[in-house]
């Protein structure tokens, strides 16, 4: 796991070989910047760290970089970007690998480099030889999104980093209203640390006063209000979406998806399905299901299915130009809603 390959860094335990795969970036580049922040000093890093793009550069200048010593300091660190081919993609490569070099540096890496193969792929080709003894001899962190728990943990590791804790509730507060965007959470745990420094504790109130809510909770928030018949706030809360240039399109598509999740979901959990298989199935991270499940609990499944009738009508309108786009939003908010 991630966090726990983390934790080997912060101790000064390091791998000779990292594979770093997976579509969410931000753990690539996280993972990279832990590796040269504790495997080298600031004076050494300007001199040993070597980074090669793949696509552009033989993987034997990389491996031989790798094998030259040091300029100064005990280790080098050489990053290797765009290895396309640990994938099945089929691509007009504009250099040639030598893999049977690189299959040899993994039975016997250097002894003083840490190489990186930072591959922000979906997925590797697991047929490949290459990738099979990847698996076998680096240390693999998958950069996927995290699990609950997993998420959790990290923002409490997070703001810890940034010598501050973090109450339980102020973690659930601060996911339910910042979204599991990664690189948004560490900015906003970055800014209520700031905040918090004196107390050396964020809140939840420290949340509520600081944390920018997502439009992914602005859009949830907008559907309580449409649901529960608070009319005045459900159209204050979208002009201000409105006035922060949110498209009426793309609003009412995420009220579609919200919706559809809170129906689907709550439909699979009383067939007996859990937070995770209900993730699996909409592929969507299961935190989503978490906020999902606990919104679709006040709303029978009719009335959902009510909504997402009244939002496919304004849908067609919209794309077929019949009315007012904003317009339709605010007839939605009129239309829709529980029956008191």
């Amino acid at each position: 796991m991630v966090l726990d390959v983390w934790k080997q860094l912060k101790k000064k335990q390091f791998a000779p070989l990292y594979l770093l795969y997976g579509p969410e970036r931000f753990i690539i580049k996280e993972t990279i910047t832990k590796i040269a922040e504790n495997a080298l000093e600031d004076d050494e890093a300007e001199f040993n760290i070597g980074t090669f793009d793949l696509e552009e550069t033989p993987l034997s200048v990389a491996l031989e970089e790798a094998e030259t010593f040091p300029f100064i300091g005990e280790r080098k660190l050489i990053i290797l970007h765009n290895p396309v081919f640990l994938t099945a993609e089929k691509t007009k490569e504009k250099v040639e690998h030598n893999i049977d070099q690189l299959l040899a540096y993994l039975e016997n890496p250097s002894p003083f480099s840490i190489v990186v193969l930072a591959a922000p792929y979906e997925k590797l080709d697991e047929r490949k030889k290459i990738t099979k003894q990847l698996k076998k001899h680096a240390t693999v962190v998958e950069a996927t999104k995290l699990k609950e728990q997993e998420l959790e943990r990290w923002v409490t590791e997070q703001a810890s980093f940034h010598g501050v804790g973090i109450e339980r509730e102020a973690v659930n507060e601060l996911l339910s209203t910042a979204g599991q965007n990664l690189m948004l959470l560490a900015n906003e745990i970055a800014k209520m640390a700031l905040y918090a420094q004196e107390e050396k504790m964020i809140t939840v109130d420290t949340v509520t006063q600081l944390a920018v809510k997502s439009l992914e909770q602005n859009i949830f928030t907008l559907i309580d209000f449409i649901m529960n018949r608070r009319t005045a706030e459900a159209i204050e809360l979208l002009q201000d979406l409105l006035r922060q240039n949110e498209e009426p399109i793309k609003i009412l598509a995420l009220m579609a998806s919200q919706i559809r999740i809170m129906y689907v979901s709550k439909g699979l959990a009383k067939e007996g399905y859990g937070q995770q298989k209900i993730a699996s199935h909409l592929k969507i991270h299961p935190y989503r299901v978490k906020l999902a499940l606990e919104k679709a609990q006040y709303f029978q499944e009719q009335e959902l299915m009510a909504f997402l009738n009244n939002i496919a009508d304004a849908d067609y309108k919209m794309k077929t130009g019949q009315m007012d786009k904003v317009l339709l939003l605010e007839l939605i908010i009129l239309q829709s809603g529980k029956t008191k």
